[in-house]
Parts: C-alpha cells; structure tokens; sequence
C-alpha cells in the first residue's frame, strides 16, 4: 500500500529525501510543500550501512552515482558521475565506525585531458598534469559513526567534506524510543534541504526536536516537534536566473508543530497465502521453500484506505504569521495481480492515491505507483505526481529497477532516477513499500 503517513509528515522537518549530493545519502523536505513521491524518501538504514552490504555485491565495492554539480554553475558537462566506497571497522560490540571515499571519474578524466593536450612534454608540463589528479574538487570524504548507548539510545555522527564546495557538513543524531514513541533530536551546519522543484537549499544551521508515535491498531498516530532556523537560507546553485523566493518554512526563527492523523484500510478482496504456495521447490542447487521474493507482496488483493489529519504550527519571530492550522486527507486504492513466486509474469500492482495537502492553497495531488515484474526478484516501477490543479499535468517522476532479497524477506537493492532531478543512486531498503 502506498505510503499514506507521509501525509502528516511532510509538515514536519525530519522528512528525509533520498539524494546522492550529500554522503550521508539524504537531504531533508521543506515542510509545508506537497508530500514527495512514495520512491523519494531516503531509505531509513544509514548510508554507512547500505555503502557496507552493497559493496558486497557490486564489482570492487565500488557502488555509482549520478548528480549534477551542486555548487559550481560553471561546471555543466562534466562531475555527474561518482563513484563510491567505504572502508568500515567495528571497534567495539555496539560501535560501528566508516570512512566514505568518492570520487567524479568524469570530471577527473576530462581535466586531464585537457591539461595533457595543452602541454608539451617538457617537466614542469608533465607535472601540472599530475597535478590535477589531487585537486580536490574531484573528491569527497565522509566520517561516520553510529553507537548504540543501551538497548533503547542510539547516537549518529557524521561529518563529511565535499571537495567542490568550501565548509565541511557536520551532523549529530540521537535516537531513543520511548514506549510506542519515537524520540529524536537532530542537528546540522549546514543543512540541505530540497523543494518540490527539485532546487536545494543550503541552511547555515538545523535543529530539530521531534517525538512521534507508533502506528496504532485502532489507526490513531500524532506527531510534534520544535525546530530551530539559523542563519538565512541560501540557493545552492545560482543559475543566474531570476532569484526564486526563499520558501516561508526557511526562513530564520523557531517553530513548533503538532499533528494527528487518522488511518484505515480495508481489503475488497485477498487471496490468503496457503501451504500449497510454500511447497518444497527442487532445483539443481538443492531444495528451498517457495516463499515470495517480498513477503509485504505474497498475496493478490484489492485494498482500499484513507487517512485523515490536521496539523497547527507557531513560529517565535516576528516576521512570519505567529499561529496557523490546517487539514489534510488522502485515500488510496490498491491492486496487485500475482504472489510474486514464480519468475516470470507473476507480479503487476497499481496503487493509485489522492492527496489533499492542505484545505487553504495546495491543489489536489494525484500520486501514481506502477510496479511490474520483469523476471525473479527484478522488478521496475514508476512514481508520478499528477496536479489536479487548474491545469492537469505531471509535476515530478521517478523511475527505478528494484532486486528483491528473499534473504531479507522483505529487503530491496533500488537503483532510481529522478528526471527532474537529473540524479540517480543505488539504495538499500528493508521493510520499506
């Protein structure tokens, strides 16, 4: 089922979007902007550990990337191919520690070539060419560290240098849960944050505090936090064009935030699972139990389901309106056809769901899931955004190709490009639609 929570959690600041521009893999959503596509929030394992088990599968461990130049407008053609490893050591039980390595072949290459056609063969040529291979702009680093404090507490930390960029990126998480309640404090100089537009924002300071509760059996779940702006925002890439407006939920101050919503889904009809399905398969590398290749996707069905919620939000500055409440509400329908056993034309599945962002501004959104099986656990999809606004047209699409692990019953290697982006990245999701 398509993801209805993020209807309440695109009001908030710790909604993360999946991007390759940073090493820690994510930028954060700007709160109030219509909920992103179900395929653009970053994946909820750290990037230290998805870099970890990639690198197990993808030729030297080394896992690729595709973005354009973030903070150099002069640099179009060249830098969108990078490539990434990591270098991790455990030094204790509950501490895991990795060095992320990335470099922009492209880039490099192009450089020196340039530099090598220009040159005669004379020394102080040959070494201007050797030269270029240490430029920084061609490289990134990044420290990260997770430690788990007791069973309940976890503390992330993760600083990163990007060579094309002039400060390094400095992030503190610490994570506790509560009884049915997820506690977490966060903070990052600078943080970056992307627009429905697909254009970055840079802000010189982020704190966030929030606590959210656990979905419940009766549907009921509330969400409230308070998050801290320093500094004024500024675009990360300046195109030269017509300066567009820095988006309200940027700007300088503190703000606190509240929501509830209320979730419910019924199945029209389901094709239960039964013993014939998870018979005994006899192949030539020996005999396995025919699972599904993605347990959340074993059973046919035809679902409905809606959320409904509203939020209100206080900002401590003078320069914004002090007080403000809205609703939202969304309802989805979802058809799959296949168990998702057999390796050839036994999975294609339709989630269709309707957004209303908000009752004051925001046009109705139409979010569009199509997911058809290729062969075995390969599967590719497409994530739409149609506006049902004065204008019907298609605002944001990401296509990817998704690899079921059976080992993680439901985990998936997704490689995914979003064109208005013009990026692309290899993610690694377990338990995530």
């Amino acid at each position: 089922m398509a993801n209805l929570r993020t209807s309440m959690d695109a009001a908030f600041y710790d909604l993360r979007i999946a991007t390759p521009q940073t090493l820690h893999g994510s930028a954060r959503s700007i709160p109030g902007e219509p909920a992103p596509l179900d395929g653009a929030p970053s994946s909820k394992l750290l990037r230290m550990q998805q870099l970890w088990f990639l690198g197990q599968g993808f030729p030297l461990g080394v896992i690729p990337a595709y973005a354009p130049p973030l903070y150099s407008s002069s640099q179009k053609e060249s830098g969108s191919l990078s490539l990434q490893t990591i270098w991790s050591k455990q030094p204790a039980e509950n501490w895991w520690v990795g060095l992320i390595g990335q470099i922009r072949p492209i880039k490099l290459i192009s450089s020196v070539a340039s530099e090598a056609l220009q040159a005669d063969l004379t020394l102080p040529s040959i070494k201007s060419v050797v030269k270029n291979f240490f430029d920084k702009s061609f490289y990134s680093i990044g420290l990260m560290s997770h430690l788990d404090v007791g069973p309940l507490t976890s503390v992330v930390v993760n600083v990163e240098k990007d060579g094309q960029r002039k400060n390094r990126h400095t992030k503190a998480l610490i994570h506790h849960k509560l009884p049915d309640h997820d506690l977490t404090l966060e903070a990052a100089w600078p943080e970056l944050f992307v627009d429905r537009n697909g254009k970055y924002w840079d802000m010189p300071e982020s704190i966030s505090l929030d606590c959210a509760s656990l979905i419940s059996e009766s549907g009921l779940r509330y969400h409230f936090g308070i998050h801290r702006n320093g500094g004024a925002a500024k675009a990360a890439l300046d195109s030269g064009e017509d300066p567009v407006p820095i988006p309200a939920s940027l700007n300088p101050g503190i703000c606190a935030k509240a929501a509830f919503s209320y979730e419910k889904s019924k199945d029209l009809w389901r094709e239960l699972e039964t013993k014939e399905d998870l018979k005994l398969v006899k192949r030539r590398e020996g005999s396995f139990r025919n699972s599904a290749y993605d347990l959340r996707m074993k059973e046919p069905h035809a679902a409905i389901s809606g959320i409904f919620g509203g939020n209100c939000e206080a900002w401590l500055t003078n320069n914004k309106r002090p007080f403000g409440v809205d609703l939202f509400g969304s309802i989805c329908f979802a058809y799959q056809h296949g168990k998702f056993r057999k390796d050839y034309g036994d999975l294609t599945r339709v989630d269709a769901r309707l957004d209303v962002p908000s009752v004051s501004s925001i046009s109705p959104k139409l979010n569009l899931i199509l997911q058809q099986q290729i062969a075995g656990p390969i599967v590719f999809r497409v994530n739409s955004r149609v506006s049902l606004g004065r204008g019907v047209h298609i605002e944001d699409v990401i296509y990817s190709l998704n690899y079921s692990l059976r080992l993680l019953e439901s985990g998936k290697v997704v490689a995914w490009y979003s064109p208005k982006r013009k990026e692309g990245m290899v993610e690694l999701r377990v338990f995530e639609f």
